[in-house]
């Protein structure tokens, strides 16, 4: 449980809205931990949000009288909603219902948190929970779509045991995580700005439909690489092949399995985009068809005939207007020469090599880094990969400040 005060959340002024459900019970951790890490917190419920928790609680932690009325005579002598929509720096829903969604997305303002949402220029983040069908649905898909393109960010949900008795997406993330998005969401770190897309995990190549050609990558430098994007400011979107790890909050999640998926997600996503980091270990090649049922034991020997998958890093560095790109590149030897040679061949600003195998690279939570780009090179030892993360992306902020630098003068 955090304590300390934040120096990103002391004395920022965070609006915390609550929509009905059963999730508004940890609103009030929520509020706790904000108040611990010197935030200033106005609670903001919607009137159906009363029946799953008491104002008093969340009156008691933040010091502040509960808003919930628009017509609050007391308030709107002088417009007060107003007054409250330009006194946030933050406002951070949670728990944000479907309904809430919907509406927002809607543009509604039938209730003061929707209104206050409208009013207010300040960033604007939603943690969902809702049953995971509601989750899944169409209708909520589409909402949260278009929340996105409009620069709100939606924080989770996350997978698990739900209330009703179902499992599957739709939980709220926790209190703790939701003040880490909060920090990162109000730090105006080294990357503020930046528009980054990350890949992450390896592909599956269906084989037929029980097997597929993969690889060991667990994702967790990928995951750990668009964490510390966002920690230092960045908008991140992580598209991830299947990994069993939640992703960082406040990332925009695209979930693929092939290469093909992810050469696709790949460049939807970078349109507007000024980094791209290719962590992913994407399949180099798959199977030339794949079998309609499964493949039967009835040969000592089977022969595969593979064709070759799309090069997403070379693709994406080829663009007219390409952001940043750096890729990865996993040998087993030989590697400052596989690097530089990788680097030139897909035409990128800097390789990020790891040597795999015994014990190395893949299913291990550290890792080691060379550092290879045009004229130079430098090494990051062998840490755990959060801090290794960190330490890239530090350096490639001052590459990038470099990169700018050489062109403008």
């Amino acid at each position: 449980m955090a304590s300390e005060v934040s120096e990103h959340l002391r004395e920022r002024r965070l609006l915390l809205g609550i929509s009905a459900g059963i999730a508004a019970y940890k609103a009030a951790q929520l509020a706790r931990l904000l108040m611990r890490a010197g935030a200033e917190v106005q609670v903001v419920m919607t009137p159906a949000a009363r029946e799953f928790i008491g104002e008093m609680t969340l009156q008691a932690i933040t010091r502040r009288p509960v808003r919930c009325a628009i017509f609050d005579a007391a308030h709107e002598a002088a417009m007060g909603h107003i007054e409250l929509a330009r006194w946030a720096d933050l406002i951070l829903v949670a728990p944000a219902s479907a309904d809430f969604l919907a509406k927002l997305q809607a543009g509604m303002a039938d209730t003061l948190l929707h209104t206050l949402c409208l009013a207010s220029e300040a960033p604007l983040a939603v943690a969902p929970a809702m049953n995971q069908a509601m989750w899944r649905h169409p209708a909520t898909r589409h909402n949260v779509l278009g929340l996105q393109g409009r620069g709100v960010h939606i924080l989770g949900p996350a997978e698990g045991d739900q209330a009703c008795g179902d499992s599957g997406p739709g939980r709220m993330l926790e209190p703790e995580q939701l003040l880490q998005a909060a920090e990162a969401l109000l730090h105006k770190g080294r990357m503020a700005g930046i528009r980054a897309v990350v890949t992450a995990g390896p592909t599956r190549e269906p084989l037929d439909p029980v097997r597929f050609l993969g690889n060991r990558s667990s994702g967790r430098m990928g995951y750990a690489i668009a964490d510390a994007l966002l920690r230092e400011g960045a908008e991140v979107t992580l598209v991830s092949g299947p990994v069993s790890l939640e992703a960082p909050p406040g990332a925009r999640l695209i979930r693929v399995q092939t290469a093909l998926e992810m050469h696709q997600a790949c460049l939807r996503a970078i349109n507007d985009a000024d980094l791209f980091i290719a962590c992913a270990a994407v399949a180099d090649y798959r199977p030339s068809e794949r079998a309609s049922q499964k493949i039967k034991k009835d040969a000592d020997t089977l022969t595969l005939d593979l064709v070759r998958n799309p090069d997403i890093l070379a693709d994406v560095a080829a663009l007219p207007q390409r952001p940043f790109c750096v890729g990865f590149a996993a040998e087993t030897n030989d590697l400052e020469r596989h690097a530089e040679a990788k680097r030139r061949a897909k035409g990128v600003d800097l390789i990020a090599a790891n040597r795999v195998g015994d014990g190395e690279g893949f299913e291990v939570d550290e890792n080691a880094l060379l550092l290879v780009w045009d004229g130079g090179s430098s090494s990051l030892p062998r840490q755990p990969k959060q801090r290794l993360a960190e330490q890239l992306v530090s350096f490639i902020s001052e590459r990038m400040d470099a990169q700018l630098t050489t062109e403008d003068s």
